[in-house]
């Protein structure tokens, strides 16, 4: 039994130049918006980004007028409507292994309820009239949008989620929890406070604190991040707050190098990332993670395992004593990753392609140890001071279907053959 939460909403997948065109809004020039407060804002915005071929995500302030956007998209024909939020979808992908039931706290309105496998309990109080709707908003390589021309495929993001960002459910999650009586707790969505004044922001992080404090010890639990901008705000959940409170997190490389900046880690100084990751230096910045925040000789701390995905390869962390099945569990996650984004049940060799090194250093600060891939055993792993390496490379799909929720879909397959060894 498993219980998953905080964040929820229904994804809506379509054109964003057919949308701008179906609203009525006419081409013009781009313009970067950090909150979108009008049509006018978004359509500025969408073609900003448009122009860059970035990624970005933004709040939309005027609900109203959100709504009737909302409306227009998920009525659009060729819009897709899909399971959203990180919690839900760790849920969504839980729930297909029949002999599971999922525990699901966040804003779940009627189009969600619908959407979601039946192997997923809402308990009454998480329900709300109106769903959380996230618009996604794609454009192809070469996509032309008045004068604006997209340099690559990819997405604009927007919504406006109130609920999600103040962590409504995270009450109603934890006092549920004693009748459900899960053997492992999710939690997400913490990224979407970002958008709360730093006040309140603070003020419901002390209050989240004291509702995860309240989970009984004996149930583990893994925090799945997502991507954040504030670094202060990141510092908080790291030093004094979240990360001494869970079992395990799940992270990308982003977040992996916004928290070492955020926190004057090992090659705080990099910039970004060029190419693929260096293994050495996700491995130097994950040994941190553990050494310095995870349960390591007397320290107050309950963190004993990282799960880092990355598109090539996936690397599981471990602090010797508490986990097991670490080959199968980091194996199933790179599975996911392969099988997910190529939308096909098993991984097939003609879709997919290796991208990781075949060579790596294990460390770019300690003397480095020097690791050959072998095809026969594509897992391997190494030891550094009590703390335990598993590496492995992902079959990277040529042409992915479906990108938006992998992250979750990786950690969600590793924590189902993860074993927790009671202490």
């Amino acid at each position: 039994r498993l219980a998953s939460s905080v964040n929820a909403c229904v994804d809506v997948v379509l054109s964003g130049v057919k949308l701008l065109e179906a609203l009525g809004l006419e081409p013009g020039d781009g313009k970067n918006h950090v909150v979108l407060n009008s049509r006018q804002d978004l359509k500025e915005a969408f073609a900003h980004f448009m122009e860059k071929g970035a990624a970005a995500e933004r709040f939309f302030s005027d609900a109203e007028s959100f709504h009737h956007i909302a409306q227009t998209a998920s009525e659009y024909p060729g819009a897709q409507l899909y399971v959203g939020g990180n919690a839900a979808l760790i849920g969504q992908k839980l729930a297909t292994n029949p002999d599971l039931k999922i525990l699901l706290c966040g804003p779940v309105g009627p189009k969600l309820h619908e959407l979601l496998d039946d192997n997923v309990v809402v308990p009454p109080q998480s329900m709300q009239e109106r769903d959380e709707f996230h618009l996604i908003l794609e454009y192809q390589a070469g996509e032309e949008w008045g004068q604006v021309r997209a340099p690559n495929a990819n997405r604009f993001i927007f919504s406006h989620d109130l609920s999600n960002g103040a962590l409504n459910m995270l009450e109603v999650f934890v006092s549920s929890l004693d009748e459900f009586q899960p053997d492992l707790v999710v939690l997400s969505g913490l990224h979407m406070m970002e958008g709360q004044s730093k006040e309140m922001r603070q003020r419901r992080l002390m209050e989240a604190v004291a509702s995860i404090s309240d989970i009984p010890t004996d149930i583990p639990i893994h925090l799945e991040l997502a991507s954040m901008t504030d670094q202060d705000f990141m510092s908080n959940i790291m030093h004094q707050q979240v990360f001494p409170l869970v079992n395990s997190i799940g992270l990308n490389e982003q977040e992996l190098l916004f928290l070492t900046q955020s926190a004057s880690g090992p090659h705080a100084s990099l910039a970004s990332w060029s190419g693929v990751p260096d293994v050495g230096i996700v491995s130097d910045i994950l040994f941190w993670i553990l050494k310095e925040h995870g349960k390591m000789a007397d320290r107050a701390s309950d963190l004993t395992r990282v799960h880092f995905h990355t598109l090539a390869y996936h690397i599981l962390v471990t602090v010797d004593g508490y986990w097991g099945n670490q080959v199968a569990a980091v194996a199933a996650g790179a599975r996911a990753a392969g099988t997910q984004a190529c939308a096909t049940e098993t991984i097939d060799t003609s879709k997919v392609f290796l991208k990781a090194p075949l060579e790596f250093v294990t460390s770019q600060i300690e003397a480095p140890y020097k690791i050959s891939l072998n095809p026969d055993e594509p897992v391997v792993h190494w030891h550094r001071e009590g703390i335990l390496f598993h590496f492995t490379p992902v079959l990277v799909c040529k042409d992915p279907v479906r990108t938006v929720g992998l992250g979750d879909a990786i950690s969600a397959e590793g924590l189902l053959y993860s074993e927790i060894h009671p202490q």
